[in-house]
């Protein structure tokens, strides 16, 4: 066994400064499990809720890549007269000649049927929605491309969804909205404008768009409806002008007021509202779709402000008696 006090001097020295250096890391060691000790459950919180985030962003993203995926291969219409793709309620016409065929998106069932019963089935397919469509404006992309109308509607166009969109595959180069005239049938318009705004805007820039305009009145003699009369801001003084014209010898003119398609029958829808040689139709434009895009979004938006603005700019106020 060797002695101690044989040992060099130096070695006692050098012992020494090794255990003040590893004591000294010993308490930054100590001191630095401490702080982390201190502050992880705060750093991980923080993190844990950014990581979530995160998560939930990219289950959000692959659910939308899925809904689109599938969305396109149900919009796919293999050639035009492939009848096992076609959607739902669409009753289609028998052209394949796209520059002659229109498609009336029409609201209601009841309306949907006089529809189908009056049109002319070489050229004018009828596709029957039910009530006030998805809002476009709010909705997610999975829950758009999951929606039965929307769906339908793409499909029964034959112009794909989304990278696969070709305005040249329409199937249709007139899509007619057919709605009431009154503030339900406006409100469909405008979501439907929104649409095909947001996600359909090829076939608006086309021209391929149009709003059919129906009647609000109709003046009788008898059992015959002698004249219509458009919804407009002059639509009172047109009907009191055609009363007038039709008021000769013993016959009174009455006046029919139709608050719905539904309540025309096949024959009167057809004279009024779909024969080519009597009907009216307003094409649609960028700028109009925009701007109904616009107004909408302002109305059924996230912001109150502007929504407090227009109303108050365009209420109309009455006194009631109560």
């Amino acid at each position: 066994m060797q002695n101690s006090s044989a040992l060099p001097k130096d070695f006692y020295v050098k012992e020494t400064y090794k255990r003040i250096a590893r004591e000294d890391l010993d308490d930054k060691i100590y001191f630095i499990e401490k702080k982390v000790n201190n502050n992880f459950s705060s750093v991980s919180e923080m993190y844990d809720k950014k990581s979530k985030k995160i998560i939930e962003k990219s289950i959000m993203a692959s659910r939308a890549r899925e809904a689109a995926r599938k969305a396109r291969e149900l919009t796919r219409r293999k050639n035009a007269l492939e009848i096992s793709s076609l959607p739902g309620k669409l009753a289609d016409c028998s052209s394949n000649d796209a520059t002659k065929t229109e498609l009336f998106i029409v609201e209601g069932d009841s309306a949907g049927g006089s529809a189908k019963s009056g049109r002319n089935r070489e050229f004018q397919a009828i596709l029957p929605i039910r009530g006030k469509i998805l809002n476009v404006e709010k909705a997610s992309m999975d829950k758009i491309l999951a929606n039965e109308e929307i769906r339908s509607l793409f499909t029964a166009m034959g112009t794909g969804f989304g990278a696969d969109f070709d305005v040249t595959k329409a199937r249709y180069q007139k899509l007619v909205i057919m709605t009431d005239a009154d503030v339900d049938g406006a409100h469909i318009r405008t979501l439907l404008l929104t649409l095909f705004y947001r996600y359909m805007r090829p076939i608006v820039e086309a021209g391929y768009v149009y709003i059919a305009q129906p009647p609000i009145y109709g003046v009788k003699v008898g059992s015959d409806i002698k004249e219509y009369i458009q919804p407009g801001v002059n639509q009172e003084q047109e009907l009191q002008d055609a009363l007038e014209r039709h008021s000769t010898g013993r016959s009174k003119p009455t006046i029919q007021r139709y608050k719905g398609l539904g309540e025309m029958d096949d024959h009167q829808l057809w004279e009024t509202t779909m024969n080519p040689e009597n009907r009216l139709m307003a094409r649609v434009s960028v700028d109009d779709a925009a701007e109904a895009d616009k107004i909408f979004d302002m109305l059924m938006g996230d912001k109150v402000e502007p929504r407090r603005e227009f109303i108050e700019e365009n209420a109309v106020y009455s006194t009631l008696d109560v």
